[in-house]
């Protein structure tokens, strides 16, 4: 695992780059327009800074580029030309099933629900299948806030979202040190 001083660099590097990248082609940005600039290339330098060695940021970047994205030209303009970026930013083998992973499960739960009133309840009061449905619920909650989550299980999903947190820590320090920074410069 690579320092967090070397992450935050290697951060700082790449969103200023897609800053610039951004501010050169519009100069006259309304406020909505500059947040959404500010936030989508925080998220893909945090996730390139990564290089691509983890699910959450192939996904990530992945989500950022695809086709159908309304940010897929800010997000491009970002990450610069596609011979630029490095060759692990790949799509996750199943983010190309998304669709329909997400049709499948709608599925899945209505058929649940359905077993669920059949088979009513003298087993889903034992403490057992209670641990395992509140453990299940929190696995999938935590699915769905780590990036790529959603293709993810058991000791891969900790890693990913201990990495995750690691790296949302280092963009976040970047920024309070630039916010900090740029209070002392408005004080002078």
């Amino acid at each position: 695992m690579r320092s967090p001083f070397s992450l935050k660099q290697e951060f700082l590097k790449k969103w200023i780059l897609g800053l610039q990248r951004c501010r050169s082609s519009k100069k006259n940005m309304s406020i909505f327009e500059r947040k959404k600039v500010i936030k989508l290339s925080a998220d893909v330098a945090m996730a390139s800074a990564r290089k691509g060695i983890t699910c959450w940021s192939r996904a990530l970047i992945a989500d950022a580029v695809k086709e159908g994205n309304a940010d897929k030209h800010l997000a491009e303009k970002i990450l610069g030309p596609a011979s630029e970026r490095q060759p692990t930013e790949k799509v996750p083998v199943g983010a190309m099933a998304y669709n329909k992973r997400i049709r499948s499960k709608k599925i899945l739960k209505r058929s649940s629900v359905i077993r669920r009133t059949i088979n009513c309840a003298p087993q889903a009061a034992r403490p057992s299948s209670i641990v395992k449905r509140l453990f299940g619920k929190r696995r999938q909650i935590l699915r769905s806030l780590i990036p790529g989550g959603e293709f993810m299980n058991g000791i891969s999903l900790i890693e990913e979202t201990l990495d995750y947190i690691i790296s949302l820590r280092a963009q976040v320090d970047v920024m309070r040190s630039l916010a900090s920074a740029s209070k002392l410069v408005n004080l002078n």
